[in-house]
């Protein structure tokens, strides 16, 4: 699990049929004090999340597990958002 800040959506108008009515974010991973690091991906949305907010991400074949694994190709998911920002930066 890794902390990420929603930049942007995607829109794709041709898209496998398991992700019809699923949200395409973009987000920004960062660092523990908030920094951006790497590049921006493209993450599906299981948990309601929008642009700004900071959110939990994951990859590989843990990204499926809040949808049917066999049936959403996913390699980028979003998995919660963080309530309160100061908890993550006032951690040492």
């Amino acid at each position: 699990m890794q902390l990420a800040r929603v930049i942007g959506t995607v829109v794709a108008t041709v898209k496998n049929e398991s992700l019809h009515g699923r949200k395409l974010l973009v987000v920004q991973t960062v660092d523990r004090h908030l920094k951006e690091t790497g590049k921006p991906m493209v993450a599906v949305d299981s948990v309601g999340a929008g642009v700004g907010e900071l959110v939990f991400w994951c990859r590989g074949k843990e990204a499926s597990f809040p949808f049917k694994r066999d049936d959403t190709p996913t390699d980028c998911t979003i998995i919660g958002i963080v309530d309160s920002e100061s908890h993550v930066t006032n951690g040492k």
